[in-house]
């Protein structure tokens, strides 16, 4: 357990203006981690890309302020507060947001970080604050709760247990609980599927039709329509602008599985779409936040390391969700396991309350094994 200076040396919390602040917020996670076999170091560009209002696409319709707290001369915790203008426009509330908290354990730090986001969220007018949100619903969410022993897969989340007593230790009660569900390969669970996914297909409506990276552009257009019909009902939805379906499709394009991002199409038109990526965490600990020349020609030699995948997007127009297509989907995928000899697919998250896909995800073979919570406080 990392602990910070002596209980006596009083916390100063104070916003990120340097470069050397910036470098402070950025580097702090590797001496929490240090020794954990199971944190994921992430590539620090791309994460001061992601904070950086000059180049996320976030940044064009959210707002943010960078928290590092001290004891003394030594950083001892981080917070980012942020307003996100569409989410609040799109369900008409007034959401502060605080996430890439990351501290030692100092409960007085952790105190003074939230009261430090708190008051900034609260002087932007918001009249809750929830988190944590990195920095929204379509990108990294929630506190590991349950699964500590399993490492996170790409684009989730990780975090000491400790983190729990300091959040609630904060005055911040559950909102909302997330799953994921692990599916290790399985014959039998894959050859029942597969006979259902073929009564389904007897109505040749059905077809699977992978995206063309040559066409790219027009696939993030299909990409977007799908994204928003399929999960505008679901708790915390917010749409994505166009710049941040680009920026995603950087990523897919970057990493993806070509056989693994594809829709479902239903009389030749899009229905479903299914973003499928390789977990490549398993490299990103090998490259320690840097990739460069070195990085690359480490990540090409343990390719080879890359052995499962993550369910990012598994969505589908309301009107085709009861009809079997998520079986004709799956089916799909199970043949794309056994052909490339994937050894494990990790379908998440999914909110706890929704019991057809939670359901769904138990019936092709899935089983929960790792729970994320959301906190939530008013201002």
């Amino acid at each position: 357990m990392v602990t910070g200076l002596e209980p006596q040396t009083a916390i100063a919390v104070s916003p990120v203006k340097t470069a050397a602040e910036m470098d402070a917020f950025v580097d702090l996670p590797w001496r929490i981690y240090a020794g954990d076999k199971n944190w994921v170091p992430p590539l620090k560009n791309e994460f001061r890309r992601l904070l950086d209002p000059a180049r996320h696409p976030f940044w064009l319709h959210g707002r943010r302020e960078l928290f590092l707290a001290r004891r003394g001369n030594q950083v001892v915790g981080r917070i980012a507060a942020i307003v996100d203008d569409n989410y609040n426009r799109f369900h008409e509330e007034r959401m502060g947001i605080w996430g890439f908290f990351e501290c030692l354990d100092d409960p007085q730090a952790a105190a003074a970080l939230f009261a430090a986001a708190e008051n900034w969220c609260r002087a932007e007018g918001m009249t809750f604050i929830r988190g944590p949100l990195n920095p929204s619903t379509n990108y990294e969410i929630g506190l590991l709760l349950e699964g500590f022993e399993y490492p996170p897969t790409i684009m989730m989340t990780y975090n000491p247990r400790y983190y729990l007593d300091l959040v609630s230790g904060c005055g911040y009660v559950k909102e909302k609980d997330l799953l994921a569900f692990l599916i290790n390969w399985q014959s039998n669970v894959a050859t029942r599927v597969s006979k259902l996914a073929a009564r389904i297909k007897r109505n040749n409506h059905i077809t699977i039709r992978k995206a063309e990276r040559k066409k790219f552009d027009r696939e993030l257009s299909i990409v977007k329509k799908l994204y928003d019909s399929s999960l505008m009902r679901n708790w915390g939805f917010v749409p994505m602008t166009d710049a941040e379906i680009e920026d995603m499709g950087k990523l897919v394009a970057k990493i993806g599985d070509e056989d693994l991002v594809f829709f479902v199409n239903y009389n030749d038109e899009p229905v479903g779409l299914c973003i499928i990526l390789p977990d490549v965490n398993r490299l990103l600990m090998r490259l320690n936040g840097k990739l460069g020349l070195w990085g690359i020609l480490k990540a090409l030699w343990y390719r080879k390391e890359v052995t499962g995948i993550r369910g990012v997007m598994f969505g589908f127009l309301p009107e085709y969700q009861k009809i079997g297509l998520p079986l004709v989907a799956f089916d799909y995928v199970n043949e794309v396991l056994r052909r490339k000899n994937y050894q494990y697919f990790e379908l998440g998250w999914n909110l706890e309350d929704n019991e057809p896909i939670n359901q769904f995800d138990r019936e092709v073979g899935g089983t929960e094994y790792k729970k994320y919570r959301i906190y939530r406080k008013p201002l």
